[in-house]
């Protein structure tokens, strides 16, 4: 077995666990030991999918396949960025200021840029999956530019780490559901392989997490400190 198959039977087992483990993670209480055990599970197999997924990418790049390493380099960005922010969301729920500090404005940039790269891609070689899929990055680059500028707005809801936190974990799980219904059920299951399932792998994913996101929205909406500071202050 080559260095590549290696790779690539590493990134194979780290999509498995953290298919499961997102699910797991989804339908246990939030906040519980387990949820929390399993999310961290979850975030180490997605730290071993960017590990590998990022060489995989400079190994299609010197095979002579661009549109491929593109793709896989694309989803690293979004990934890493995904990853960053549902950890980083908790650690800092106590300052907004050190969430949105350098390294949020970096993986912003990254991710806007890329996404401007792969949709210029999609558009030159004429693929409307590439070119709809890359507005996930450009969505999320512009949402965390718009985030760091509005950072003291974003502040006076004592639930916007919950929020970010979850909103990065949908994030994660677009990544993770593309890879295993674009790329891994196809290889397990060759005779539902084509087109049909290829839209359906790229966009039905980021449709079920807009809808997801809508309905955490509606439960854990904003509310702002000084509504609940009045409250309190109710004898």
């Amino acid at each position: 077995m080559n260095a590549y198959a290696l790779l690539v039977a590493g990134h194979v087992l780290a999509g498995t666990l953290a298919l499961v483990t997102f699910w797991m993670a989804a339908l246990l209480r939030k906040g519980s030991p387990s949820h929390r055990r399993t999310g961290q599970v979850y975030l180490l197999a997605m730290c071993a999918i960017v590990a590998t997924g990022a060489p995989m990418a400079v190994a299609r790049l010197l095979d002579g396949h661009p549109v491929t390493a593109a793709f896989l380099g694309y989803l690293v960005v979004i990934t890493a960025t995904g990853m960053w922010g549902a950890w980083r969301a908790i650690r800092d729920r106590a300052s907004v200021q050190r969430y949105t500090g350098p390294v949020f404005v970096v993986l912003a940039a990254l991710s806007l840029a890329s996404g401007c790269a792969v949709f210029a891609l999609g558009v030159n070689v004429q693929s409307p999956l590439l070119t709809g899929f890359s507005l996930v990055g450009v969505a999320g680059g512009l949402g965390m530019i718009g985030k760091r500028l509005r950072r003291e707005r974003l502040a006076s809801d004592p639930r916007w780490w919950m929020r970010e936190h979850y909103t990065s974990m949908l994030g994660n799980g677009i990544a993770t559901h593309i890879a295993f219904l674009g790329i891994g059920l196809p290889r397990l299951l060759p005779s539902v392989s084509g087109t049909a399932l290829q839209y359906v792998a790229w966009f039905a994913p980021i449709g079920v997490a807009i809808i997801a996101k809508l309905i955490l929205d509606r439960r854990w909406g904003s509310r702002p400190r000084h509504g609940i500071a009045v409250v309190a202050s109710r004898p």
